[in-house]
C-alpha cells in the first residue's frame, strides 16, 4: 500500500497524482471518452437513419426537423413560440417559418392567447397529431425489430447507458409503450 503526499495510506490500485499509472489511468479515461463518442455518434446516425425511414414511408414531404416541431407541440401541448424555439434550439424566426410551413400543411394552428391576445400560442391539429402518431409508430416498429436481436442482458446495459445520456443532456424521458399493431393483410 502506497502513501499520499501527507503521509496517508493510499489504498491499492489507486495511483499516487503525477504517477506513470495515473497518467496510464488518465490515457485509458480519455480513451474511453473517445469510444463512448464514436458509439454514441454511430448510434445517433442509425437512429436519424431510423426517422428518416420512416419520414420516408408516411410523411414524405415532411422533414425532420418539422416532425421534432410536431412532436414537441405533441408531447407539450400548445405552446408560445418562443417556447416552441427554445424546445427545438433555434432562433424565433426559424422556428416561425417552420411553423409558417407546418400551418400552411395543416399540421399546426396558431390561436390568440386567451389571457394575453397580443401572444400566439401554437398547437397540433387533428391530423397533425395523426400524422405524429403514424410516424412515431413506423420508427417504434424498427427500433423494436432492432432491440428485439439484443440479447436480455445488452438490452439492461443499453437502458442504463441512454438513460444516462439523456438525463445528462437534459432530455425528457419517453414513457415506454406498447408496439402498434401489426398491419393487416388485405383480402
Amino acid at each position: 500500500m502506497g502513501h499520499d503526499a501527507h503521509g496517508a495510506p493510499r489504498p491499492a490500485g489507486v495511483a499516487a497524482p503525477g504517477s506513470d499509472l495515473d497518467h496510464d489511468l488518465d490515457h485509458d479515461l480519455d480513451h474511453d471518452v473517445d469510444e463512448v463518442i464514436a458509439a454514441v455518434l454511430t448510434a445517433s446516425r442509425l437512429l436519424v437513419a431510423i426517422s428518416a425511414r420512416a419520414l420516408g414511408r408516411t410523411a414524405p414531404s415532411l422533414t425532420l426537423p418539422q416532425l421534432r416541431a410536431l412532436v414537441v407541440l405533441d408531447s407539450q401541448g400548445p405552446v408560445k413560440l418562443a417556447a416552441l424555439a427554445g424546445a427545438l434550439g433555434v432562433n424565433p424566426s426559424t422556428a416561425m417559418r417552420m411553423v409558417d410551413r407546418l400551418e400552411a400543411a395543416g399540421s399546426v394552428t396558431r390561436q390568440a392567447n386567451p389571457g394575453n391576445r397580443r401572444e400566439v400560442v401554437l398547437s397540433l391539429t387533428e391530423p397533425g397529431r395523426a400524422l405524429v402518431e403514424e410516424v412515431l409508430a413506423a420508427r417504434h416498429t424498427e427500433i423494436a425489430a432492432l432491440v428485439s436481436r439484443l440479447p436480455a442482458g445488452e438490452r439492461a446495459g443499453l437502458i442504463r447507458s441512454l438513460r444516462a445520456l439523456t438525463d445528462a443532456a437534459g432530455e425528457p424521458p419517453v414513457a415506454p409503450r406498447p408496439a402498434p399493431p401489426p398491419e393487416s393483410a388485405a383480402p
